[in-house]
């Protein structure tokens, strides 16, 4: 589907729809064979519910041709691959990368609940005073994973380390989602990578929403709970903006308001990404609060959000827009993971992540899934979002 090389990098994508778990899995290794003949240092396979009975034939597949050296993978609620969003049908992805000198180590995490632990397999030594953190890719199990703990972990493990990924989907309940560590499929937990060395990789984090109406600093709120707004009953606050609205953006915006929270308070000025934005989840109209998403602080600055289908596209464009104005190297490889609430159902027509990337980035490989969340920094921080398109793009090490 597509390759792209620079100095030794050189990536590759590809895609099939073969219904056959093996032909699927030898149906995307060749095509990758094809683009790289090197040795495959990671590779990334995506793979829709279909397959979910059978994926260890699809990776035995897969493995027996390209022999990667990580191997990792889960299935999506759909797949994207290069301009394509296939959402409904069976289908399989691979993306693969040769990155000499680069130092790439595999990364397995479960959890405990009977001792109430996290445990880790393979994951890198923290040296104490390096100026280099790692970019840790990862792919979840939403059932079976506690993602703000395991954010904190590496936080607290590696202070400053990007964290993207999704998690899998395809599955409604406990144990239905797949996860592929190296020869192993998995119901539960967590795998990835973390990449360290002669390797840029940048984050694009699109929430898909724009800011509107007047910005609030929280005077008051417990836990998650917004009592006022700049010394307004917060409801107050909504009902003003609400107001503003014509009649048609009123009935729209009963759905689509949410509550962007600035992450970092000591920027001069705060645009598209440095929010964090959270669904509103209730209101009480005796008191006048808000409830939302998050935990919440006071002296923190907010900002309400819409969230549409133009929101989202002018969101994604102007993102990607601003990553080429500020970096010289050009992307080489992207790895897209978008919320299962996008696609089709929010833009009304198919395809539009991957077409924007392909729009912005031009013809690199691309792959990924439709997630049951999308990981990634906003504000120097790691989250979990909803509603977001969150792209890993791949460079050559330069600014």
């Amino acid at each position: 589907m597509g390759l792209a090389t620079a100095s030794q990098l050189r990536f590759a994508s590809a895609v099939t729809r073969a219904a056959n778990p093996k032909s699927a899995g030898h149906d995307v290794a060749q095509q990758i064979r094809r683009q790289i003949t090197e040795p495959i240092d990671l590779a990334f396979l995506f793979f829709s519910s279909h397959y979910a009975p059978r994926v260890e034939d699809l990776s035995a597949a897969v493995r027996e041709a390209l022999s990667p050296r990580i191997f990792l993978g889960c299935s999506g609620e759909g797949i994207i691959a290069g301009s394509e969003e296939i959402e409904t049908a069976p289908a399989v992805t691979l993306w693969a990368a040769s990155l000499p000198d680069v130092d790439a180590v595999p990364l397995r995490l479960s959890f405990s609940p009977v001792q109430d632990q996290l445990i880790a397999r393979g994951w890198p030594e923290v040296v104490e005073r390096s100026p280099v953190r790692p970019v840790f890719v990862i792919l979840a199990d939403p059932f079976s994973t506690p993602m703000r703990d395991v954010l904190s972990m590496l936080q607290e493990r590696y202070p400053g380390a990007i964290v993207i990924g999704g998690l899998a989907g395809g599955g409604h309940d406990s144990g239905e989602n797949r996860l592929l560590f190296q020869n192993e499929a998995f119901d539960g937990g967590l795998v990835g990578a973390s990449l360290s060395g002669p390797l840029s990789v940048h984050t694009v984090i699109s929430q898909g929403c724009r800011p509107v109406g007047d910005r609030y600093v929280v005077t008051k709120a417990e836990h998650n709970v917004i009592h006022e707004l700049s010394g307004i009953p917060a409801l107050e606050c909504l009902q003003t903006l609400f107001d503003s609205f014509g009649n048609e953006q009123q009935r729209h915006a009963q759905r689509a308001v949410h509550l962007g929270i600035v992450i970092n308070e000591h920027l001069n000025r705060f645009e598209r990404g440095d929010f964090l934005v959270r669904n509103l989840i209730g209101a009480d109209q005796r008191t006048g609060a808000i409830a939302i998403g998050e935990l919440i602080q006071e002296g923190q600055t907010v900002q309400f959000h819409l969230r549409d289908a133009r929101s989202a596209s002018e969101d994604l464009n102007l993102l990607l827009a601003g990553y080429r104005t500020a970096h010289r190297q050009p992307p080489l490889g992207a790895l897209l993971f978008s919320c299962c609430g996008r696609g089709q159902g929010l833009f009304g027509q198919p395809h539009h992540d991957a077409r924007v990337l392909r729009e912005r980035l031009g013809e690199i490989p691309v792959a990924g899934f439709f997630a049951q969340g999308e990981i990634g920094p906003v504000g120097g921080s790691n989250f979990v979002h909803g509603y977001t398109a969150s792209v890993a793009l791949f460079s050559k090490s330069g600014p």
